[in-house]
Formats: structure tokens, sequence, C-alpha cells
């Protein structure tokens, strides 16, 4: 199963009792929660991106370009390529 499914699937856990916790705990829980939170915002960008393009392609398609891309003047590789440099990368897990 892809990360993104994974994610997507994941069942979201309920709190631990938050007087059980020591400070350490607690910081941790935070930090878990932090990357998690970042990782997925992070897929978010990436799936908003490619959206982006499907959609572009579509509405090309119906004003009537007689069935061009009008990705084939554009470098798809390239876009990609910035795009996915404009967001930040999940942070490395430990």
């Amino acid at each position: 199963m892809s990360p993104v499914l994974d994610l997507e699937r994941r069942i979201v856990e309920p709190l631990p009792d938050l007087a059980s916790l020591t400070d350490d705990d607690l910081k941790k829980l935070i930090d878990d929660l932090t990357r998690q939170e970042n990782e997925i915002s992070y897929q978010r960008r990436l799936l908003h991106g490619k959206i982006d393009i499907l959609r572009a392609e579509l509405v090309a398609r119906l004003q009537g370009t007689e069935g061009r891309s009008v990705l084939d003047q554009v470098d798809v590789d390239h876009l990609t390529a910035i795009l996915a440099a404009k967001a930040a990368p999940p942070a490395p897990t430990e």
C-alpha cells in the first residue's frame, strides 16, 4: 500500500490520559503529531499540484484544442521538479 493511502486509512487514535504523562512524554507526543502533520501537509501540496495540472489539461481539451494537450509545449518533468522543490520534503524519521 502506498504511504499516502496508508496515511488516509490510519485510524485517529484517542489521546492518552494526559494526567499520566510526564512533561517529556507530552513533548514527544507533540513532536510526533507535528511531524505527522508536516508529512500530510507535504503530500497534500503535491496532490494539489497534480490536480491543478490535470484540471488545466481538461480545461484546454474542453476549450477546443482539437485533442492536443496543453502540456505538449511544457516540460512536465521540469515543472514537476519545480513544484516538488517548492514544497518542503517530509522530515526524516528517526
